[in-house]
């Protein structure tokens, strides 16, 4: 799991900082909204916050890990872009984006997502996605 200066800007791209935007939410706050929950997941990845990203994955279609620390090579994520943001009723959400990021010293790749997201419980999770192409 990496450090991050609570005052910098999120890695989700809040310019309120980690501490007043994702910071809570990897602390175990509930995310309020399922791009609260996106934002907060990308930021999880930045941050190789596997922990968090596992607890707030449903379980019917969670992996039993990730392995971010052993990905060689890493990938340096370089921005979040929300797409869309769409309820679909008050327990089912998507939220579309696109994930900038580099694998070593190579060029600049998207990943273009339309997210699923399911919440029980008061709590939002990720239950899966479509790459777009």
């Amino acid at each position: 799991m990496k450090s991050i200066d609570t005052m910098t800007p999120c890695p989700c791209g809040n310019d309120a900082g980690y501490a007043a935007c994702c910071g809570p939410l990897h602390d175990g706050k509930p995310a309020e909204s399922a791009e609260q929950l996106m934002r907060s997941r990308y930021s999880a990845y930045v941050l190789l916050r596997e922990d968090y990203l596992l607890a707030s994955w449903h379980a019917d279609t969670r992996p039993a890990s990730l392995r971010l620390s052993a990905q060689q090579p890493a990938p340096t994520w370089l921005g979040l872009d929300i797409r869309r943001h769409q309820v679909i009723d008050n327990d089912h959400a998507i939220v579309e984006f696109v994930a900038r990021y580099r694998l070593g010293g190579g060029r600049a790749q998207r990943q273009h997502e339309t997210s699923r997201f399911v919440r029980e419980n008061d709590r939002w999770f990720y239950r899966d996605g479509e790459i777009k192409a």
